[in-house]
């Protein structure tokens, strides 16, 4: 039976179609079988960021209305033949699934792949709950923000009303040098607030940016950077396996610092 692993946040804008995108990039390299659900019908972007857009011909709606076979509308990556997507309809409001429906899809795959992370869209009406319908786990997905930690805090509750009990935490978009003069929330203080497991953390970097256009999952990259990194790590603490967080800080300091810290013995993990 696959785990089936909704990404959710309540807000927009902080990071969940990039995380499912490099969350099963990683798990595919890992050797599983994973399978990415885009729920938010009517403004997918999942397959831009995976560079797939172009190979969409069927989506979602049309395995579910018949029209087309489950094979026809998963498009394997070829970088990576461990990863598929299942697009969402661009032409289509979120009003045309509905949480039975969401839930045959995954039924229709969950035998067959290891993992099935769902891209659950922004806010908490109908897409969410029909990303969130077929969801075993959860990765709640918010950045260091007042509004996005306490939209993550609705959302907990939400999930956690739809029996959905087993839910972990990244955080997204981390600046040290500002948790540092007190301009943003440290991860011990968005932790404390939300009361659930940390699994990751990805700092704030403009290659994100770039991977992003490009469509190049940054897990795919030959030197991998920090953010790509941390994402790495992250789909190795969701395979169970422990994995040590990267202290942000001492990088965030400059090559001298790093060089005096490195002589002097000072911890980095």
């Amino acid at each position: 039976m696959a785990r089936v692993i909704v990404i959710t946040s309540g807000k927009g804008g902080v990071g969940k179609t990039t995380t499912t995108a490099n969350l099963g990039m990683s798990l595919a390299q890992l050797g599983y079988q994973t399978v990415l659900i885009d729920a938010d019908i009517g403004l997918r972007n999942l397959d831009l960021l995976l560079g797939l857009e172009n190979r969409v011909i069927y989506t979602a709606l049309e395995v579910i209305s018949g029209e087309c076979r489950l094979e026809q509308a998963l498009i394997r990556d070829k970088r990576q033949p461990g990863l598929l997507l299942l697009p969402a309809a661009q032409n289509r409001n979120k009003d045309s699934v509905n949480s039975d429906q969401m839930k045959y899809l995954v039924s229709l795959m969950e035998t067959n792949y290891d993992y099935i992370l769902i891209d659950c869209p922004a806010g908490i009406e109908t897409g969410f709950h029909n990303a969130i319908g077929p969801a075993r786990e959860a990765i709640v997905v918010t950045t260091p923000e007042i509004a996005a930690v306490r939209d993550a805090d609705r959302v907990i509750g939400l999930l956690e009303a739809n029996g959905i009990q087993k839910i972990n935490l990244l955080v997204n978009r981390l600046r040290p040098e500002m948790v540092k003069s007190n301009d943003m929330m440290s991860v011990s203080d968005v932790k404390e607030i939300l009361a659930i497991p940390l699994i990751g953390v990805i700092p704030e970097d403009e290659c994100v940016i770039i991977s992003t256009n490009r469509g190049e999952p940054l897990v795919l990259e030959k030197k991998l950077s920090l953010p790509g990194i941390a994402f790495e790590n992250t789909a190795y603490r969701l395979d169970g396996q422990a994995v040590e967080f990267i202290d942000f800080e001492s990088y965030s300091k400059g090559p001298l610092k790093r060089l005096r810290n490195f002589f002097l013995g000072s911890s980095t993990s």
